[in-house]
């Protein structure tokens, strides 16, 4: 992302969230908005909502239309026509609009299962939404102010893992290691895998912590330029059995650590700023996405580009891979993912187009089957692979997306809302043909 945005974090409250909105109903149709204090008195007391309410009629954000001055759908009208996508090529996602459809709607792939109102998600910057992370279909970590969360859907416990809001430092020691910490670290993304959680932040800090252990093993600034964002965090093992991650960010780097001592890898320079990374399966292709129209395919051990994709409008902030490792998917601010196969890469596999705003994040389901889609607000979207990316299920609710993520085992899909009044963690299960009870496993 261009440096001076970082100044803009607070792009998405001008957007407004649905307590502005009801506020400026009553006024409106009241002529005085004390004459409806109880209608959004209701809205601060909001509870949880389970399938079985869901299925009888409850709004599952728990939004008690029935006493509102607005219907859903007429909101839902209302964001679409007024909800503004930010962009850095100007009316790239009005190009793409012209000359794009949408798949068609009606896969039911995910329903829905339970809205928590303790878990309250946030976001840090408007243009990186990978803060929530599932390490079981129970387990899930995520961002909530200046605390990285653990909620589990099992037990239904909130625990704090970290809290950068004072000081973090490392209480193991290795080379390159900042034995002095960090203090009050905005954190602007997230990666959690195999029992490593790696923070960044936006001074180009980088937190490791293994979760079985207490405290922090490792902190390091990657660099001391202004522009030093850490975009995105990728961990991963390798196919020598150890596990590195990777951290994309503003200063044009992507940079490579093993998570054995910590150490520096590998550390590749492009020509922009790099927003999101991915790993291909079989370790040998690293997608680079960035400040830039194009996307770039770099090998993995000398960081030279073997190819370029063309095809978005702006800049993207996504990728992900295929389990197969022919087809991965990238992104976009022009409201667009794209889906390529390695084997052609001179035009996508396909389009897949937006409601309203950027693609934010992309997640392919472990077994392939899926791609999750998910846009700045409101929408995820849900394609089915095994056909062509020509169905999907549109999953529709209210407020900022902070990060989707599917569980190892594609059991539960869980999305992080960020809102003054409805902010929560959304789970979805996934469908079987088999029907079953509501339970917590």
């Amino acid at each position: 992302m261009p440096h001076n945005e970082a100044d803009q974090v607070d792009y998405m409250a001008e957007e407004g969230d649905m307590s502005d909105f009801v506020d400026d109903v009553d006024e409106e149709e009241n002529g005085d908005g004390d004459q409806n204090l109880d209608d959004y008195d209701m809205l601060t007391k909001v509870t949880d909502t389970s399938s079985a309410q869901a299925r009888t009629g409850k709004d599952i954000q728990g939004i008690p239309w029935d006493r509102l001055n607005i219907t859903r759908e007429s909101y839902r009208r209302t964001r679409l026509e007024q909800y503004r996508n930010y962009e850095n090529i100007p009316l790239s996602g009005d190009a793409v609009d012209k000359k794009c459809k949408q798949k068609s709607k009606g896969g039911n792939y995910y329903e829905f299962f339970h809205n928590t109102r303790s878990v309250k998600p946030t976001i840090l910057h408007f243009q990186l939404r990978n803060l929530v992370w599932a390490t079981s279909k129970h387990d899930v970590y995520l961002m909530s102010n200046y605390s990285i969360m653990h909620w589990s859907s099992l037990s239904q416990n909130l625990t704090e893992i970290l809290n950068f809001s004072g000081h973090v430092a490392p209480t193991e020691k290795h080379a390159g290691s900042l034995l002095e910490g960090f203090t009050q670290t905005q954190i602007s993304t997230l990666a959690v895998n195999d029992e490593f959680l790696v923070a960044g932040g936006f001074q180009g800090e980088l937190a490791c912590k293994r979760l079985d252990k207490q405290g922090v093993s490792f902190c390091t600034r990657t660099t001391y330029e202004d522009n030093a964002i850490t975009n995105a965090i990728e961990i991963y093992d390798t196919l020598s059995g150890g596990m590195h991650f990777m951290a994309s960010n503003n200063d044009c780097g992507l940079r490579e650590y093993d998570m054995d001592g910590f150490q520096l890898v590998n550390h590749f320079r492009f020509p922009w700023p790099v927003n999101h990374t991915s790993l291909s399966p079989d370790r040998k292709l690293i997608t680079v996405v960035g400040d830039n129209l194009d996307g770039l395919l770099v090998d993995s051990t000398s960081g030279k580009t073997v190819a370029t994709v063309e095809g978005h409008l702006d800049y993207s902030f996504a990728s992900a891979w295929h389990p197969d490792g022919k087809i991965f998917a990238t992104g976009n601010q022009d409201k667009t993912c794209r889906v390529w196969d390695i084997r052609n890469l001179s035009e996508p596999l396909s389009v897949l187009k937006g409601n309203m705003g950027a693609v934010r994040s992309v997640r392919f389901s472990s077994d392939g089957q899926f791609l999750v889609v998910a846009e700045p607000a409101d929408f995820v979207h849900v394609y089915n692979t095994k056909l062509n990316y020509e169905k999907r299920q549109e999953i529709d609710f209210f407020g900022e997306i902070s990060g989707v993520s599917l569980s190892p085992d594609d059991e539960t899909l869980y999305v992080g809302v960020w809102d003054r009044t409805y902010a929560s963690l959304l789970q979805f299960n996934k469908r079987h043909r088999y029907g079953y009870l509501d339970a917590f496993v």
